[in-house]
């Protein structure tokens, strides 16, 4: 049966990229760029919420971790390198396929499934939940926060990473890397469902979860690199407690 959360023409698009998901030089490129600053931003934050060290080999050993909308497992494999025990959940099963494909190449033990997030079923709570460039191409996002924090251990954390509804952002993230760098094929981002970190704040308050102001990702087209600063004017990640 369809999913509430998902939207059709959006999986259509995705669909027909799933086979470059582990290519560093693919249509995910983009994405494979900013997974290497957003992966030192979810380490920091996680070890410093539960007590532990990041300069340590695998600090998140004993965390459980949810990736939801994960797509060929990008987020999911550092995260088990880092020790944790990970599942990954997606509604396209060819990016589970590839997912699991290419975990088992690299000798990870991550649990990954076929399905909705409103169709999950867990058989325990996790400590974090990831929802990392997924909110924008869902149809209710509210509900889809909500769903997501139930899920979640008292405790534990939820990070949500988005698009900020701004005319710099239109023009960055879908003008400039969709139409003149072509980075993503066009229609990959619907401007309507960008997401301000106010409406985000009052979503995840809503869903009984305690936000920490957004944290903004910068690109610099120049040398390829991403950082973090407070201006939450395009891309941001704003994580919560429960």
């Amino acid at each position: 049966k369809a999913s509430p959360s998902v939207d059709r023409q959006e999986m259509e698009n995705f669909a027909a990229m799933a086979e470059e998901w582990c290519q560093e030089e693919g249509k995910f490129k983009p994405l494979h760029d900013l997974n290497q600053a957003r992966i030192g931003v979810l380490k920091n934050k996680i070890c410093a919420h539960f007590a532990r060290s990041p300069e340590d080999d695998m600090p998140l050993t004993g965390l459980s971790v949810l990736d939801i909308g994960c797509g060929g497992g990008l987020l999911c494999e550092p995260m088990a390198r880092f020790g944790a025990t990970v599942y990954g959940i997606d509604v396209l099963e060819r990016n589970i396929q590839i997912a699991r494909a290419h975990s088992t190449q690299s000798n990870l033990d991550i649990t990954y499934a076929f399905c909705a997030l409103e169709d999950f079923i867990p058989e325990h709570k996790f400590d974090v939940i990831l929802n990392m460039e997924v909110l924008e191409h869902v149809l209710n996002p509210t509900a889809f926060i909500a769903h997501a924090a139930r899920c979640l251990n008292a405790g534990g954390l939820m990070f949500c990473a988005t698009i900020n509804r701004t005319l710099k952002a239109f023009v960055l993230a879908i003008f400039g890397a969709e139409y003149v760098m072509r980075w993503l094929p066009k229609g990959t981002h619907q401007y309507s469902k960008f997401i301000t970190p106010t409406q985000m704040n009052a979503m995840l308050t809503r869903a009984n979860l305690a936000p920490q102001p957004a944290l903004g990702m910068h690109f610099n087209p120049l040398t390829r690199q991403w950082r973090t600063n407070e201006r939450a004017d395009v891309n941001y990640i704003m994580y919560a407690t429960k």
